[in-house]
């Protein structure tokens, strides 16, 4: 489904030189992670598969299963990854005032996400059991609908984040003195490339 998208979409080349900063945790402490991802099915499994077979490499991360030992909730018909509740010193001194104050349970508590530390740790990519909305953010791919033919791969800003959520994150707000998101999301965009053989957005 996504490598189709990607393979029809347009790409927003405005929204790209848009300003932006690269990703700083220490200053952002995960604000994108805050009410969890969308997941489709094929990940839900695959999460809950890892978290079986490596629970115990998990917990010397300090993770552990939420009380209930649900990892997942259900919202709107889709799948999200579930959250707990937020302590005052895990959310960023600017957390936006409209934004749950909760932590996507997959957050250790220095802001990491346990699913890319493992990853790392075994020598996979990074992103390998990472959801695609998670570490596509702040890129979004629009679906084709009654506003336009094509799915539409952009950056929102605040004037079309219909949702006021990427461009309130830290990594989705413009920054006049950063560089271009070309620039700042090209590991993002050239893994976006390799899977769906086509070229995007000139980066580098």
């Amino acid at each position: 489904m996504l490598v189709r998208q990607l393979s029809e979409a347009e790409v927003d080349s405005a929204a790209f030189e848009r300003r932006m900063k690269r990703c700083e945790l220490a200053r952002c402490r995960a604000t994108c992670c805050h009410d969890g991802v969308v997941v489709g099915g094929d990940e839900v499994s695959g999460i809950l598969g890892l978290v079986g077979r490596e629970h115990g490499r998990l917990g010397g991360y300090g993770w552990k299963r939420p009380p209930d030992g649900r990892c997942f909730r259900a919202e709107a018909g889709r799948m999200r990854t579930a959250t707990r509740p937020a302590a005052p010193d895990e959310l960023a001194e600017d957390f936006p005032a409209h934004f749950p104050r909760t932590r996507c349970v997959f957050l250790d508590r220095e802001h990491r996400c346990v699913l890319q530390r493992l990853a790392v740790d075994v020598g996979r990519h990074p992103w390998f059991w990472k959801p695609i909305s998670c570490w596509m953010h702040p890129l979004v791919l629009r679906p084709a609908g009654a506003d336009r033919a094509r799915p539409l791969l952009t950056v929102p800003g605040p004037d079309d984040d219909r949702n006021r959520f990427g461009s309130c994150t830290h990594c989705g707000r413009t920054e006049p003195d950063g560089e271009a998101a070309c620039t700042v999301l090209a590991e993002e965009l050239q893994m976006l490339e390799a899977l769906s053989g086509r070229r995007f957005v000139p980066v580098g």
